[in-house]
């Protein structure tokens, strides 16, 4: 239930995205944004990991600051996946919206998490 909520959080942040930057990612709909981010989740769980392994060394003198440009990749990757469905238009434009996703994945993980301690 978490990983399809996982989904359909990144299809809303994705079509937030598209609108407030509409001249660099394109999306033809809600059934598109569903499946770049189906395709964005196995790539995290399949591709992800691969990346962070051979790039360690390099994540770790950057103190995991790395790890942006390896969430770019892999959405440049679903953007190469998804075809003319799911375009984002550079590795820069790629980038910020990792960052955004990143931060909104985390406040949102946030609200859900105080909220299970607060009814213990």
């Amino acid at each position: 239930m978490k990983w399809f909520l996982g989904i359909v959080i990144n299809a809303v942040l994705f079509m937030a995205l598209a609108g407030f930057f509409q001249n660099s990612i394109y999306i033809e709909g809600i059934w598109a944004a569903l499946g770049a981010s189906f395709v964005l989740s196995v790539l995290n769980i399949f591709v992800k990991p691969i990346l962070i392994i051979l790039t360690l060394p390099v994540t770790v003198l950057s103190l995991g600051l790395f790890l942006f440009v390896i969430n770019a990749l892999t959405l440049l990757l679903t953007d190469n996946i998804m075809g003319s469905a799911f375009e984002i238009e550079s590795f820069g434009m790629a980038f910020l919206v990792a960052v955004i996703m990143s931060i909104v994945n985390i406040i949102i993980q946030n609200q859900f998490t105080s909220r299970k301690i607060e009814k213990k």
